[in-house]
């Protein structure tokens, strides 16, 4: 090998050596900065006591979750009361979020990984009503692909922040709330009929009922009771106590209950407390029924003491019915707030109220 091809051999050897130099010094400027981002905070700048609204839009519509004083509501029910432990949590969780991959995010990625503008969009709004941070929530993350993506649960969720349109990050976390639907977000603490007095059912084709007892231990009595019929207790106690577990399964919007109560059964209650609930149960939607209600009256105030009751006993009870008054008083207050909107009650609360007047009767085979 004579000088010469010795020579152009190194040069060579450099070129080559520079230029993969060059590859790697390139890659190490851009891994690193993807590895940094690995386990760090999705939203650095974001602050719970900052934010005062979320807003969650997706396929099925928009919801906006706003905080007043100390309480959140829904602004598309008009002002209905949030769930305020689940818009914390959201908060919170969304706070905690962290980078557990990173990669550039193509333009023919975007539909596949649903971050396209068929995607869920997350913005976290300051009292002032401008955007703190934003988050586009595209589809859940299965190590093992399952049967049923829809039911099964998943292991993370690809998100993308919008002012970093080319990156797509994997968190942890499959940010199941992220959706728009209000079943998902409302306080479902219904209106709750306690200690009822009387209770009264009336069908639209004309069949009713009405039971009545006049103390809190005293046995039911239907009105009218007619000749050889006689009253099932434990239907009557059913038809009465199942109105004081009474949850929520939603709020209906102002075009679904424009049509709801053509047809209504009327339910007619007034409690030991002092308290008359009137109740309009609509048409069945799914498994919910529309529901309206007022409540009127004012809770009693002073308790009556029992004969013979010794002075330890009237303190103790004087205490009990102090510490329901002020509890009663609370739940009075929001039920007259509740009673400004038509709510969606799971059918399987209400059956046992909405019994026909017959199955309220022991039948021949039961009485003795």
């Amino acid at each position: 090998m004579n000088a010469r091809v010795a020579a152009a051999l190194v040069v060579l050897l450099v070129v080559l050596g520079g230029g993969a130099l060059l590859v790697l010094q390139r890659e190490g400027a851009e891994r690193p900065g993807a590895a940094a981002a690995l386990g760090q905070p999705l939203l650095k700048e974001l602050k719970a006591a900052e934010v005062a609204a979320v807003v969650i839009r997706d396929a099925a519509g928009t919801i906006t979750l706003e905080r007043r004083e100390d309480a959140w509501t829904i602004a598309e029910r008009g002002g209905f009361p949030a769930d305020i432990e689940k818009v914390r949590e959201f908060v919170v969780k969304a706070i905690g979020l962290k980078v557990g991959q990173v990669e550039p995010l193509g333009e023919a990625d975007r539909a596949r990984l649903g971050l396209d503008d068929k995607g869920t969009r997350v913005e976290f709004r300051g009292a002032d009503g401008k955007p703190l941070a934003a988050l586009l929530v595209g589809k859940k993350h299965f190590k093992k692909e399952p049967d049923d993506p829809e039911k099964a649960t998943a292991d993370g969720r690809f998100v993308l922040r919008p002012d970093d349109p080319k990156t797509v990050y994997l968190v942890s976390d499959a940010l199941s709330q992220a959706t728009s639907k209000t079943a998902e977000w409302i306080d479902r603490r219904s209106f709750q009929v306690e200690k009822v007095k009387t209770l009264e059912v009336r069908h639209p084709e004309g069949d009713s009922w009405r039971i009545e007892r006049a103390s809190e231990n005293a046995e039911w009595k239907l009105a009218p009771l007619k000749p050889g019929e006689k009253l099932e207790a434990t239907r009557a106690n059913s038809a009465s106590y199942s109105l004081s577990l009474l949850d929520l399964a939603d709020v209906a919007t102002k075009d679904a209950a424009a049509n709801a109560f053509e047809r209504p059964i009327l339910v007619d209650a007034t409690t030991f407390d002092g308290l008359a609930y009137a109740i309009r149960v609509g048409r069945l939607e799914g498994e919910n029924h529309y529901v309206a209600f007022t409540v009127s009256g004012a809770p009693i105030r002073e308790r009556t003491p029992e004969k013979d009751e010794k002075p330890e006993e009237r303190e103790r009870r004087d205490k009990e019915h102090a510490e329901r008054l002020k509890k009663l008083e609370e739940r009075l207050a929001r039920e007259k707030q509740l009673a400004q909107y038509v709510l969606l009650v799971p059918k399987s609360r209400l059956e046992d109220t909405l019994k026909k007047r017959t199955e309220l009767l022991q039948k021949q085979d039961e009485k003795k």
